[in-house]
């Protein structure tokens, strides 16, 4: 089957996408993921169309998109660590992360704290500022990791998923989703909180249980 022809915003991702494939997947969210503007959303939605048409394998988009998604923020993470605020407002200004953008998004770690980096995926901007942000406000790597994966998986399962199944009407799902959009990310937030709030508190009554009388 011939790719189709992409609609809407994506159209401009054709040449791209249909030279490079899953390289092109891979490429785009990774350097967007550690701050560097580039359309990784959109390839991703690209590519979901290509493979419901035949032309890419669903499993292994979701899977290359997945990993250069948790490279690029864990990339940004380390630029936030080791560069710290002075390198970000030094150089940050080249990418648009301006100092007032990189005082929002840590206002935002500040108020929400790790759940952020998980409902931070799906809002443009802190998308791109996520790894980088984590890095300089001092968050654990791992407990970062665990968030930045939770959001990435979501994240990719969500576009590659209605991407395949929507074909040529993506550009008007997306829209749609971008309108629900504020209702989508409290909602994601709450259900991170519960499963959080669930872990945490299994692990106290399993310690609780060890600790009792024997």
């Amino acid at each position: 089957m011939a790719a189709p022809p992409l609609p809407g915003p994506l159209a401009h991702l054709a040449p791209l996408l249909g030279h490079y494939g899953y390289w092109a997947v891979g490429a785009v969210i990774l350097v967007e993921d550690f701050g560097i503007p580039a359309p990784g959303e959109t390839i991703l939605l690209a590519a979901g169309v290509y493979a419901g048409a035949g032309e890419l394998d669903i499993v292994k988009v979701a899977l290359i998109a997945f990993a250069a998604a948790v490279v690029g923020d864990n990339i940004g993470y380390l630029i936030g660590h080791f560069g710290g605020r002075a390198f970000v407002h030094r150089w940050g200004k080249y990418v648009f992360l301006t100092p007032k953008r990189f005082a929002v998004a840590e206002d935002f770690f500040a108020r929400h704290g790790g759940v952020i980096v998980t409902v931070a995926r799906f809002i443009e901007g802190l998308r791109q500022a996520n790894g980088i942000v984590a890095g300089t406000s001092g968050m654990h790597w791992r407990r970062f990791l665990a968030f930045n994966a939770l959001g990435a998986a979501l994240w990719v399962g969500l576009w590659t998923t209605l991407a395949y199944l929507a074909g040529s009407h993506i550009d008007t799902v997306y829209e749609d989703i971008k309108r629900y959009e504020l209702y989508f990310v409290p909602a994601l937030a709450v259900l991170v909180l519960a499963l959080v709030a669930r872990h945490v508190l299994r692990r106290r009554h399993e310690r609780a249980g060890s600790e009792g009388p024997g």
